[in-house]
């Protein structure tokens, strides 16, 4: 990759902090509260999420509690896009439909409306994290049971050493920072 290009990636990851032990021992959370509170790194991280879906016909952009939130309505503002959340069980008032998945410290469930996708619609899912995949591929298995088509996936930072890729593979994904290494 080409020094220009790598450049604004340095000055990302310089705004992502490291967070030992938590939610539990042996886990290394990464923070990306430095960088959501920096004017030009929110606005260089929602740029490279948009970026390789900018010429796609993308219909709405899902993003996952809480905070594929904060990215995903960024980028489907950028894509002239709806934006639909996809939450927790009992978070939602209408009718919905759920997914039970497996997070690299334990089980999760998440929901989206019934009514939130349409058959047919292209969509693009939004994150500011892959792990394990678990969460994204039960994102993209609820837009699928609405009929949606998933166009793509744009997460922020990857750690690659959990294999999340792997779930997700069939799928056009795109991440911004690569983390190889625990």
């Amino acid at each position: 990759m080409s020094r220009l290009l790598m450049e604004p990636l340095v000055n990302l990851e310089r705004l992502i902090r490291d967070v030992p032990d938590f939610p539990k021992p042996g886990i290394v959370f990464k923070d990306i509260t430095p960088l959501l509170a920096d004017p030009a790194g929110l606005s260089l991280a929602v740029e490279l999420l948009t970026q390789p879906f900018r010429s796609r016909p993308i219909d709405v952009v899902v993003g996952a509690e809480s905070r594929g939130f904060i990215f995903g309505t960024a980028v489907a503002r950028n894509l002239s896009a709806g934006f639909v959340p996809i939450r927790k069980p009992g978070k939602l008032p209408y009718k919905t439909r759920s997914a039970r998945y497996e997070l690299e410290y334990g089980f999760d469930e998440l929901a989206i409306h019934v009514d939130a996708i349409r058959p047919g619609q292209q969509v693009l899912l939004v994150d500011d994290l892959l792990a394990t995949g678990g969460t994204m591929k039960a994102s993209c298995e609820l837009v699928e049971a609405g009929g949606g088509i998933v166009a793509g996936i744009a997460v922020l930072i990857e750690l690659g050493f959990l294999n999340g890729r792997a779930k997700l593979s069939g799928y056009d994904l795109h991440a911004i920072i690569n983390y190889d290494k625990e």
